[in-house]
C-alpha cells in the first residue's frame, strides 16, 4: 500500500475495502469486500455484490493484503509496563516483590505514561482490545482510561475491589466503600465508545466472601466482567486449601461467584472437577501462555478447554504485545505441555488459536456482541496484513501460517472503531517516539524509588558471577556454570 492509500484510509469514511482475502469466522475468504461506516462493519460479503449495493463508494483496493479481526488481549496490566523486564528469570508470585511495589511508586503522570506505552506496544502488535486487570497505584483509574483513549485502543478497564487482609480478614461491610466504588465505576463508562468497565479482585483471598459475591452480582447485573487471578500458582492453591479446605476455583463456586460474568485469569492448575465447574457455569478463562513460560507453575489445558466448550481468550499478562507471537505461543505451549505426550500432532489445527485470539477473546472479556470478528454490525476493529512477505507468500494453509509464521512486521495498518490508529508500526495523530523517550525517564525514577526485590540478579550480573566462579575452580571444573543464574535477594537494578 502506498501513501495515497494511507491518506484515503486516514479519512472519515465510509470505506469500501477490497483486499485479497478476508478472515471470516469460518476461515479466509477470497473475493470478499467490506464496508466500514460510523465505526462498524456495515456490510461484509461477495465483492461484486457489495460493490453493486454501494456503487456510490469508490472501492479501495488492497492487493496483497488480508483483512482480519484485530487481536484481543484477554489479560493485561497496563500500569506495570515500566517493570516488564524485571520479570525475566524470576519465580512465580512476583506480584508481591515487583508489581505491587512498582505500582505504589507511580503518580498520575507515570501511570498515564506507562498505560499509554502499553497501548502503543499492543497496537503495534495488532491488538485492538486490551483487558486491564486493575492496578494498585492509588491514582484515579480514569488515568488509565484516558491513556487508552488517547492511544486509540479499546480497553476493558478493571477496578480492583480487594477488601481483605493477608489473613483473609476484612469487614465485608458494604459501607466500607468497595461496593460504592464498584457501582460508580460500572456507571462511569456507560456509553463510552472505547472504554468498557470491569471489576477485579487480585486473587480470591484478597477479598472477603461478601465482596466476592457482591462484585459477581454487580458485574452480572451490568453485563460486565469480574477479573480474578485463579489457580495460577501452587502457593495460591495451597493457601486456599489451608484457609477454606477448597481450591480457589472450588471456593468461588461454593460461594456462588462463578458464572458467565467471571473471567478467571490464568487457571493453569485445574483438576477434572474444576474443568466441569467451568463448563457448567459458563465461566471464562484467559489463557496466558507466555506468562506460563516466563514465571508460571503450569500451562492451562487450553486444548481441553476448547474440547469441553469452555470459553477462553488469549492474554499477554503484559509480557509482550505481539498478537501473532501470542497465538504461536498458545499453540506451542499446548504442544509441549500436552500434545507431545499424547501424540496430538494437530494441537488445535491452527485455527483454534486464531479464533480464541479474536472472537473467542472478545467473548471471554464480555465484548462478544461488540467486536472480535469481521461481521456486519460489529465494531470495525481490524488489521491489514501484508501476505506477500517471504513468510506468508507461499500459502498452503493460511490460518496455520499466520499462527506459525506471522509477526507484527507484516501488519501494515491497525483500525479501531473504524479509524486508522497505526500505520506500519507508527501511531496516527500522536508522537510515539516522544512517548517512549518520556517513558524511559519516568520508568527509571519509578523503579529507583520502588522497594522492589528480585530473587535473582540480572543476566549480566549472573554471567559475571558465574564467569568468576568458573575461573576460580580451574580448568575443567566450571562446566555448567554458564547457564546457572544464581540466587539471592537484591535490588531491582
Amino acid at each position: 500500500m502506498n501513501q495515497l492509500t494511507r491518506d484515503l484510509l486516514d479519512g472519515p469514511g465510509p470505506f469500501l475495502l477490497v483486499p485479497d482475502a478476508v478472515l471470516l469466522p469460518e476461515g479466509p475468504a477470497e473475493g470478499t469486500a467490506v464496508v466500514v461506516r460510523d465505526g462498524s462493519f456495515l456490510a461484509v460479503g461477495d465483492a461484486a455484490r457489495i460493490r453493486r449495493a454501494h456503487a456510490h463508494l469508490d472501492p479501495v483496493r488492497l492487493p496483497g493484503h488480508l483483512l482480519m479481526p484485530g487481536f484481543v488481549d484477554a489479560h493485561h496490566h497496563l500500569a506495570q509496563t515500566f517493570g516488564s523486564a524485571l520479570a525475566y528469570g524470576e519465580p512465580s508470585e512476583i506480584f508481591r516483590r515487583v508489581w505491587v511495589p512498582l505500582e505504589g511508586a507511580l503518580d498520575e503522570e507515570s501511570a498515564y505514561t506507562a498505560a499509554k506505552l502499553a497501548a502503543l506496544e499492543a497496537l503495534r502488535g495488532g491488538f485492538t482490545t486490551v483487558t486491564d486487570a486493575g492496578n494498585r497505584t492509588g491514582v484515579d483509574v480514569d488515568v488509565v482510561a484516558s491513556a487508552a483513549r488517547d492511544a486509540g485502543i479499546r480497553c476493558v478497564l478493571g477496578l480492583i475491589c480487594d477488601d481483605a487482609g493477608p489473613d483473609g480478614s476484612g469487614s465485608g461491610d458494604p459501607r466500607s466503600g468497595a461496593a460504592e466504588r464498584a457501582e460508580k465505576h460500572l456507571a462511569r463508562y456507560d456509553g463510552d465508545p472505547l472504554v468498557h468497565a470491569s471489576l477485579a479482585v487480585s486473587v480470591p483471598e484478597a477479598a472477603t466472601t461478601a465482596t466476592l459475591r457482591r462484585t459477581a452480582r454487580l458485574a452480572a447485573e451490568a453485563g460486565a466482567t469480574v477479573q480474578i487471578h485463579v489457580n495460577e500458582h501452587l502457593a495460591g492453591v495451597e493457601r486456599s486449601l489451608v484457609r477454606h479446605g477448597l481450591r480457589p476455583l472450588e471456593h468461588l463456586y461454593e460461594i456462588g461467584a462463578l458464572g458467565p460474568h467471571l473471567l478467571a485469569a490464568h487457571a493453569t492448575l485445574l483438576t477434572p472437577r474444576e474443568l466441569t465447574l467451568l463448563a457448567d457455569t459458563g465461566t471464562a478463562v484467559s489463557y496466558n501462555p507466555v506468562a506460563s513460560a516466563w514465571k508460571g507453575n503450569a500451562v492451562a489445558p487450553a486444548t481441553t478447554l476448547a474440547e469441553r466448550g469452555i470459553r477462553f481468550g488469549l492474554g499477554t499478562d503484559g509480557t509482550r504485545g505481539d498478537g501473532f507471537r501470542l497465538t504461536e505461543a498458545a499453540e506451542f505451549a499446548q504442544r509441549i505441555a500436552y500434545g507431545l505426550a499424547t501424540g496430538d500432532s494437530s494441537c488445535g489445527a491452527g485455527w483454534t488459536w486464531l479464533d480464541h485470539a479474536t472472537r473467542g477473546g472478545a467473548d471471554a472479556v464480555g465484548l462478544g456482541a461488540r467486536t472480535g470478528a469481521v461481521a456486519e454490525g460489529l465494531a470495525a476493529d481490524f488489521l491489514l496484513v501484508d501476505v506477500t512477505t517471504p513468510e506468508l507468500a507461499l500459502s498452503w494453509d493460511l490460518p496455520w501460517e499466520l499462527v506459525r509464521r506471522g509477526n507484527r512486521d507484516q501488519i501494515d495498518a491497525v483500525f479501531v472503531a473504524g479509524r486508522l490508529r497505526m500505520w506500519r508500526g507508527l501511531p496516527i495523530g500522536w508522537d510515539g517516539s516522544a512517548l517512549v523517550r518520556r517513558a524511559v525517564g519516568l520508568a527509571r525514577a519509578a523503579v529507583e524509588r520502588a522497594p522492589i526485590t528480585r530473587a535473582h540478579p540480572t543476566s549480566a550480573a549472573a554471567r559475571a558471577r558465574n564467569t568468576a566462579r568458573g575461573a576460580g575452580l580451574g580448568a575443567g571444573q566450571g562446566a555448567g556454570l554458564g547457564s546457572a543464574q544464581g540466587s539471592g535477594r537484591g535490588a531491582a537494578r
